[in-house]
């Protein structure tokens, strides 16, 4: 079913965030966003079908910019192919634009698993890894690998009031260096 555009499914994506935040995607109730909003449980209905509607319209776009960013980089592959640098560097800044939406992904891991999107996120990092040590890769590279990009998703949330350049430097750096790479 089609929902209209509207200003109202943002307010409600925002408050939803921010009670995710506060009390889980579980222990959030589809009430307690229409209360915090001050509208009717059927309005709330009005623009999503579910709790689960609601949380998969607000990883979507997350979800579908990180699909874009890994085939585009598949795709270049085959022509001029992308340094690890650069690959690194557009995959943090990926996650720097999503890392409100990141803290939902990793606090709620088991409902976004039965969602199916966590399969989706770490196949982005294996399909990097193949990026950058081929197909064949050996244990120690996918193990590096896994390290360097989970590494670099993970600082965007950690470090959330360090300057965007400084830490963009920094997690850089050191995913290269997880990768074995610290000169590239």
């Amino acid at each position: 079913m089609s929902r209209p555009a509207s200003g109202t499914r943002e307010r409600i994506q925002d408050v939803a965030r921010e009670l995710f935040a506060q009390k889980g995607v579980q222990r959030t109730s589809l009430q307690d966003i229409a209360d915090q909003l001050g509208i009717t449980k059927p309005a709330l209905y009005y623009h999503f079908e579910s709790r689960e509607d609601l949380v998969r319209s607000i990883l979507q776009p997350l979800i579908d910019e990180g699909e874009r960013f890994v085939a585009a980089q598949e795709a270049r592959a085959a022509g001029d192919p992308a340094t690890p640098r650069e690959l690194l560097e557009g995959y943090f800044d990926f996650h720097y634009r999503h890392r409100a939406d990141l803290v939902l992904v990793v606090t709620e891991l088991s409902t976004l698993a039965d969602l199916g999107l966590i399969d989706k996120l770490l196949a982005w990092r294996e399909r990097l890894c193949t990026l950058v040590f081929g197909r064949r890769s050996t244990l120690e590279q996918s193990a590096r690998g896994v390290i360097a990009f989970g590494g670099l998703q993970d600082c965007c949330l950690q470090f959330p009031d360090s300057p965007q350049r400084r830490l963009r430097a920094a997690t850089v750096t050191g995913a290269l260096a997880a990768l074995g790479m610290p000169d590239a």
